[in-house]
């Protein structure tokens, strides 16, 4: 009897899965976020804003094909994988099939940047041109940057400061010392959600020799390396706040700070393997509404 998580879903299931969506909201905080803020200096451009949403949406589609299909192919998606499946590893989708799937989201990506390029100007060519190279080589190429520990750390700079100074910019075509401090607490916590990811995979990628950080570092140190971003997010916050880099209203933001503990004492109190996949999604959600209460904060200081 064929396993249930083996059994095809289908065309239109088999992508929907592989789209991923509950790691969208990764690319929908630094929008919200970077738009909020940029709101204090600047008129809300309404189309902007959407265009912005699109093209961040399709670049974490890319990602997320991207990594589908190199994880694939370097051996590292595996039977023992204990997160959710993945298409061409479960044979739901061929190579050439996610091959396609990668070049049209890409081509979309494109598309969406170039409109922005029109209408803002070249800037956006050097943030999306980094991005979408960014999101194909953390697992492809030649020289997989997320197999070499340094996953967190282009997470943090691409997810995070590159895309919400990139938000901010595509509304007031400037970047400011604000965005620069937005872009920390939403850095911190997509960063998390990679962080509880590489976790909780921390076997398979070893034996499969992806040396993310916590391969690298190990299993107690990537668990307080996850505190420290989780609450390190918030005191950032409060940080920026007190110098006045973020609107006062950006305490809002600190609503999602008693889940965050929440978060932090079940990652050091042990949750391991697929335990995990929920501490995932959770992290997911809290990135989510930090990065909305923070673009909210930036909204309500201008009324």
């Amino acid at each position: 009897m064929t396993p249930a998580s083996n059994r095809s879903p289908g065309k239109r299931r088999a992508w929907l899965l592989a789209v991923r969506p509950p790691t969208l909201p990764a690319a929908v905080s630094p929008v919200l976020a970077g738009t909020g803020i940029a709101a204090v200096d600047g008129d809300f451009e309404a189309g902007r804003f959407f265009l912005a949403l699109i093209g961040a949406i399709f670049i974490q589609i890319v990602v997320n094909f991207a990594n589908d299909l190199s994880d694939f192919r370097r051996g590292a998606d595996t039977p023992d994988r204990l997160g959710p499946p993945r298409a061409v590893a479960q044979g739901w989708l061929s190579q050439q099939e996610m091959t396609i799937g990668i070049a049209l989201t890409t081509l979309a990506a494109l598309i969406v940047g170039i409109v922005l390029i029109l209408i803002v100007g070249w800037p956006i060519l050097v943030i999306g041109g980094a991005s979408l190279i960014a999101a194909v080589t953390y697992t492809g190429g030649p020289l997989p940057y997320g197999y070499r520990g340094l996953g967190d750390a282009i997470c943090f700079l691409f997810f995070g400061f590159v895309a919400v100074m990139g938000a901010g910019y595509v509304q007031i075509e400037a970047l400011t010392w604000e965005l620069a401090a937005a872009s920390v607490p939403v850095g911190c916590l997509v960063t998390a959600i990679l962080v509880v990811n590489n976790l909780r995979d921390i076997d398979t990628d070893r034996s499969s020799d992806k040396r993310t950080l916590a391969v690298l570092i190990g299993e107690r140190n990537t668990r307080i390396e996850y505190v420290v971003l989780t609450i390190g997010a918030f005191v950032s916050i409060a940080v920026f706040a007190s110098v006045e880099l973020l609107p006062y209203w950006c305490y809002l933001s600190w609503i999602g700070l008693p889940p965050a503990m929440w978060l932090s004492r079940e990652i050091v109190n042990g949750r391991a393997g697929a335990a995990l996949n929920p501490m995932l999604k959770r992290t997911a959600q809290l990135h989510l509404l930090v990065g909305a209460l923070i673009g909210l904060g930036g909204v309500i200081s201008t009324l």
